[in-house]
C-alpha cells in the first residue's frame, strides 16, 4: 500500500522533486507534500498511477478488503503472470495487483486449482516486503490464520533449503509465522479443497506433513512440490 514514506523514498530514488512528481501525476506540489507527510489520503486511482509512474513495487498498490467472492481461475492465472510468476511467464503483461491481495484472495477460496495453490508460497518468497500487519489482520478477520500460517511455513522451509534466498527473507517469514501462531485456530480446515471426499480427508489426516497437522489443515503440500518457488519473477 502506498504510504507517504514510500512515496517519498521512491521520489528520492529517482532523483525527482515534489514538483516533478506533481507534474507527472497532474496534481499540485503542496498536494504531494501533504501526501508525503501523511496528512492527505491518496485516492486509489491516483495511488495506482503513482506506483506506475514512480516505478514502485507491486506491494505498494492499493488493496481491497473483501476476499469472499469466488475467483475466475483464468483471471487468477493472468494476475499471477502479471506479477512474474514463472509458471505463467507467458502472461507477463497486464494490470498488476498487490501480491498481498492476491495471496489472501487465493487463500479465501473454497476450492482452488492445485496449480494456483502452488503459486501462493512463491508470492511470499519473492515479495517479502508485503505488509505483515495487514496480512495478519486480514487473516484474522477472515479466519484464514491456519491457511496462511501453513503457506508461510511452506515458504520458510523452501527458503531454508535454498541458497537462492538471503537471511532477511528467512527471518521475515519466521516472524510472520510467529505472529500467526498466536491466533492459530483449533477448527480443522483444508487448503482451498472444500470438495474433498470423506475418504480423502481421512487419508490426509494420516499422511499429511507435520506442518499441516500443526496448522490443523488437511493438506499434503511439501516444499519439493513447489517447482517454481525458488525462481525469480520473469
Amino acid at each position: 500500500m502506498v504510504t507517504g514514506n514510500n512515496l517519498r523514498q521512491a521520489r528520492v530514488r529517482l532523483g525527482w522533486t515534489q514538483a516533478d512528481v506533481a507534474a507527472r501525476l497532474n496534481v499540485s506540489q503542496p498536494y504531494v507534500a501533504l501526501w508525503e507527510r501523511g496528512l492527505r489520503p491518496l485516492p486509489k486511482a491516483l495511488a495506482r498511477k503513482a506506483v506506475r509512474v514512480l516505478r514502485m513495487a507491486p506491494t505498494a498498490l492499493p488493496v481491497r478488503l473483501h476476499f469472499d467472492a469466488a475467483v475466475d481461475p483464468d483471471q487468477f492465472v493472468r494476475q499471477l503472470g502479471a506479477l512474474g510468476y514463472p509458471g505463467f511467464a507467458y502472461l507477463r503483461g497486464g494490470r498488476k495487483k498487490n501480491p498481498a491481495e492476491l495471496l489472501m484472495t487465493g487463500l479465501a477460496q473454497r476450492n482452488l486449482e492445485a496449480r494456483l495453490v502452488e503459486a501462493l508460497p512463491w508470492l511470499l518468497l519473492h515479495y517479502p516486503e508485503m505488509d505483515q500487519d495487514w496480512l495478519v489482520d486480514q487473516a484474522r478477520r477472515n479466519n484464514l490464520q491456519n491457511r496462511l500460517g501453513f503457506v508461510v511455513s511452506l515458504a520458510r522451509r523452501t527458503a531454508n533449503a535454498s541458497e537462492h534466498f538471503g537471511d532477511d527473507v528467512r527471518q521475515n517469514l519466521a516472524v510472520l509465522e510467529q505472529k500467526l501462531d498466536r491466533s492459530r485456530l483449533a477448527a480443522e480446515d483444508t487448503l482451498c479443497q472444500a470438495s474433498l471426499l470423506p475418504a480423502e480427508k481421512e487419508w490426509l489426516r494420516v499422511n499429511r506433513p507435520e506442518e499441516a497437522a500443526y496448522w490443523n489443515l488437511l493438506a499434503d503440500w511439501k516444499p519439493e512440490q513447489l517447482q517454481f518457488a525458488a525462481m525469480d519473477p520473469l
